[in-house]
């Protein structure tokens, strides 16, 4: 509700203050000549003074903060120092600091005051807006800036007191190229807050909903303390196992043995359980209306459920024919990163030199992240034909080389790249597959193990000397002259 009422007023805004704009015209809407650029300011300001009289929604004017220098509306041009500019004779003057001269406008007292340049702070007659004169042999670009608030009562439907929300809207006539064209854009951000004095009668009531997302927090807090305790204990009876390794073999325990006693599935459950507790707060805390952090609660909700839902895949580890995925990912990821690492820096080759040759002459190829974007599809087979077709034919010389650039790159990482990355994980599987039917190999850890008079899972537990051993641990020495150690 909160992203489709700023959006709608932003289509609303366009529609009210933007002459003759049309839905989906972004790309195209701009004016060319001076009469235009005049008639489409005047139209907006126009436009702001009559909102009372001609909105259908509800929207409140928001004036100045301090009445000595700032207005409801600004109106601004920015424009070089010195701008002297002679085509005909190839000559320019330009000195490139930028003067900013701004004019306000108070839809109250319906008169207008200037701004005049902030380096200069001159005091001038009050002329109307319309006497607002545009510099155009210099002008870099005009905006109108103003704010509006409004109330989004919709979200009454779902039991919930409704936002007060103030949008800043600032209309640009962008002519930074000077190419003859200025676009015309409208940015609208939207600020939320709590509304003053909300009385809404008949209101539901939200408790259930509390009471559940206290639940959430209380089962997530208790997940947390658990599975930490267990990490713990862990990583204590594996600094106790290395310990007793260097003691009686005089030798290390190997990093994949380390492993074995740090559960990967108790640290997925940990980062969840941190992101739920924190989200469901946040929540807690939009609801009440004490702050409107909405992205950040989205992505920490969205992630812990991600994580929670990944976690089920644990207890389909119990079964060995579907373990059978997770084992895979675990034996083939080192040599997945290492390998990607690798590939990276042929990708970022190639982004680099898209961007710098074919940026110019294709628009897919205008930013990096576009440049990455574009290949990365291409690497999954996406929009081939139309990025071949889009390349402008200007230059014959960059035609030719975004023809090699295309087929080298679509070349290398999908029969080759893409093969490698595929083998990698399939060579895992097989591995993983021979194993499950052969005989498993034996670590340094499981031969320690083997060595116990009883199996760990027989439930028996030997006591053949009066020292005991750790709490972590489930073995007992025996008397030191023997150096034997019993594992129950």
């Amino acid at each position: 509700m909160v992203v489709t009422f700023k959006e709608e007023n932003t289509i609303a805004f366009k529609h009210l203050f933007l002459k003759d704009y049309v839905d989906g015209s972004e790309d195209t809407y701009a004016v060319y000549t001076q009469r235009d650029l005049y008639d489409h300011m005047f139209y907006a300001v126009e436009k702001y003074l009559a909102i009372p009289n001609e909105t259908i929604g509800r929207y409140a004017y928001v004036h100045g903060e301090c009445s000595g220098n700032q207005s409801a509306l600004m109106l601004c041009q920015q424009y070089y120092r010195k701008g002297e500019i002679d085509p005909a004779n190839d000559t320019f003057n330009i000195d490139p600091k930028i003067i900013t001269d701004c004019l306000g406008v108070d839809p109250m007292e319906r008169m207008p005051w200037p701004l005049q340049p902030v380096e200069t702070l001159s005091l001038q007659p009050h002329p109307s807006y319309r006497n607002f004169t545009l510099k155009f042999h210099k002008l870099i670009n005009v905006t109108i800036q103003f704010k509006l608030k409004a109330i989004n009562i919709q979200t009454i439907i779902n039991n919930e007191i409704p936002d007060c929300y103030t949008f800043t809207i600032t209309i640009t006539f962008d002519n930074k190229a000077h190419s003859g064209r200025v676009k015309i854009s409208l940015d609208n951000r939207a600020d939320i807050k709590e509304c003053k004095d909300p009385s809404v009668y008949g209101r539901g009531d939200n408790t259930f909903r509390m009471f559940f997302d206290v639940a959430v927090i209380l089962v997530c807090v208790l997940s947390f303390i658990l599975c930490a305790r267990s990490i713990i204990r862990g990583l204590m009876l594996q600094h106790e196992l290395g310990h007793f390794f260097q003691r009686r073999y005089n030798q290390d325990v190997c990093l994949s043995d380390r492993m074995e006693f740090v559960n990967g599935w108790y640290i997925l459950l940990v980062v969840s359980d941190v992101l739920t507790v924190s989200g469901t707060i946040m929540k807690i805390g939009i609801e009440s209306k004490n702050f409107a952090s909405y992205d950040v609660c989205s992505i920490l909700l969205g992630t812990s459920t991600l994580l929670v839902w990944v976690g089920v895949i644990r207890y389909l580890s119990f079964f060995q024919k579907y373990n059978i995925l997770i084992v895979t990912m675990r034996v083939a990821l080192p040599n997945v990163i290492r390998f990607c690492c690798c590939v990276a820096v042929i990708y970022l080759g190639y982004c680099f030199c898209g961007w710098i040759v074919l940026g110019p002459y294709h628009v897919k190829f205008r930013s990096l992240s576009m440049v990455s974007e574009c290949l990365f599809s291409l690497i999954n087979g996406d929009d081939m034909f139309v990025t071949f077709a889009e390349m402008q034919q200007n230059s014959y010389l960059v035609w030719l080389f975004s023809q090699l650039y295309l087929y080298t790159f679509i070349s290398l990482f999908i029969y080759m790249v893409l093969s490698l990355f595929i083998a990698l994980i399939t060579g895992s599987y097989e591995t993983i597959k021979h194993q499950c039917e052969g005989d498993v190999p034996i670590t340094q850890l499981h031969m320690y193990i083997a060595e116990c008079k009883d199996s760990p899972r027989s439930g028996k537990f030997r006591r053949e000397s009066s020292s005991s051993c750790s709490v972590f641990c489930c073995c007992e020495r025996a008397p030191l002259q023997d150096n034997t150690l019993v594992v129950n």
